[in-house]
């Protein structure tokens, strides 16, 4: 029988009271519930205080470039759909450097689960504005503040009908948990964000903000309804709605794919002769 301890990896490095902590918890907590063994399942990351995930789990991982995430976890889907693919992305890594990738994952409906830690900031290269950084927040790269408006992910997600669209709190752990399992269960791509305080760079969105203003969706919203996700996605900083947005059921990019609907490629048998025999047409 699984256990927390199967799950054990590196001690993590994390600033002392990060909500990195309680995030690991909950997606380890996760994967015991839903009894996936750790050989079951492959982590791929990119750069960034995020992008140590994969180090403090035992599993398969991918440690790879600063917003390159989603490109590696499709080639690894793709190749080996037995295969349960978590991106793990900081919202600098992966609404910053890798937006363009995002929005390619989310319109081909890759079966991918995408858990972006959103603090607001960039904290391993020491602060920042992101993406998703407030209007007027001083950093030490905005010391009049910051004049872009904020990306809003989950706004963004629901408008090109991503598959799945959560968002949770670090300071929420066993909704978290619940919102995670969610999404590791669903057929298609699943964008995740959880807001997460960065207690040594952002002064501003912290465990006492968000917990005077997140909320539980209520029990008779319907998240399949896209025109109401997109409205409870637009609600301000006054208020921010958590657990699933919205939700569809349009069929994942790997099983419009003929020749891996029977197995996955990397089960499929080869013949090196016909490499060969390829191969010396460019010759």
């Amino acid at each position: 029988m699984l256990s927390l301890k199967d799950y054990e990896g590196q001690s993590p490095a994390w600033c002392p009271g990060c909500g990195n902590f309680s995030l690991l918890k909950a997606f380890k907590q996760a994967m015991v519930e839903l009894e996936l063994a750790p050989h079951q399942l492959i982590i791929v990351s990119g750069i960034g205080q995020a992008g140590k995930f994969p180090h403090y789990i035992r599993c398969h991982t991918f440690n790879g470039l600063h917003g390159r995430t989603l490109p590696v976890a499709t080639g690894i889907r793709l190749v080996n759909h037995s295969l349960i693919v978590v991106a793990i992305a900081g919202d600098g890594d992966c609404y910053g450097e890798g937006g363009n990738h995002l929005l390619q994952a989310m319109r081909r409906n890759i079966n991918v689960k995408l858990f972006v830690h959103d603090n607001q900031v960039y904290g391993l290269t020491k602060g920042q504005a992101s993406p998703t950084s407030l209007e007027g927040m001083v950093t030490k790269n905005q010391p009049f503040g910051v004049i872009s408006e904020p990306l809003n992910p989950v706004a963004l997600a629901v408008a090109l009908d991503c598959s799945f669209v959560g968002r949770g709190f670090a300071g929420e752990p066993e909704h978290l948990k619940e919102l995670i399992k969610q999404a590791v269960k669903h057929q298609g791509f699943s964008l995740v964000d959880i807001l997460q305080p960065c207690i040594s760079f952002n002064k501003i969105n912290t465990f006492e903000w968000y917990q005077q203003r997140v909320y539980y969706l209520e029990a008779d919203y319907n998240p399949e309804d896209r025109f109401a996700a997109f409205k409870k996605a637009l609600e301000g900083n006054d208020r921010i709605p958590i657990g699933i947005i919205y939700k569809n059921n349009r069929p994942p990019f790997e099983e419009k794919i003929p020749i891996i609907k029977e197995r996955p490629l990397v089960q499929q048998p080869f013949d090196l002769k016909k490499i060969a025999r390829t191969l010396s047409e460019f010759f």
